[in-house]
């Protein structure tokens, strides 16, 4: 083999490293942002298992809060014992998971609160960005913030005011 062919060989190598690195280092970005959204997913099911906590106890159906419009439904079907005992298992895991945290207030509360102490309209950006700096173990995404704001809107907490394209909320007085 010549050295130049040698050399040829070599830096193809270097080349193809590099590059594999370079991929591997962006998928560590992906799966490191990943991690982040599925943690506060989990954040936001605390919650909402939190709340049905708060209501289990009711007798009287018509206590209970109200579906926002538009928001799914889960079909109630007779179904299987093993998948009944894996829903309870998974139930068990959040209930205990949901104790853990059940010192935080919800989401829905910490925005509402922040939004209280603004006289003018704030976006949904805005509200993520103060909660963040003023609650740093709370890191919503964008989209977790924005759907605690439009249930909050749907419960006629908030008001919601849209000018172009921009969207921003109020405290109802």
């Amino acid at each position: 083999m010549s050295s130049q062919s040698a050399a040829k060989l070599r830096s193809r190598y270097v080349e193809q490293v590099a590059s594999d690195l370079e991929e591997n280092r962006r998928r560590q970005e992906e799966l490191a942002q990943r991690i982040d959204q599925l943690k506060q997913e989990e954040a936001l099911l605390t919650d909402i298992l939190s709340l049905a906590e708060r209501y289990e106890g009711f007798a009287d159906a018509s206590r209970l809060p109200e579906q926002a419009q538009g928001e799914p439904t889960i079909p109630r079907t007779k179904g299987s014992s093993t998948q009944g005992s894996v829903v309870r298992g998974s139930v068990a895991k959040a209930k205990s998971d949901a104790k853990q945290k059940a010192d935080q207030p919800l989401l829905g509360d910490l925005l509402l609160d922040l939004l209280a102490g603004h006289h003018e309209p704030r976006s949904a950006r805005e509200l993520g960005a103060e909660l963040r700096e003023k609650h740093p173990s709370r890191n919503p995404t964008p989209q977790v913030v924005r759907n605690t704001l439009e249930s909050l809107v749907a419960k006629a907490r908030i008001q919601r005011h849209k000018q172009q394209r921009s969207v921003t909320y109020t405290v109802v007085t």
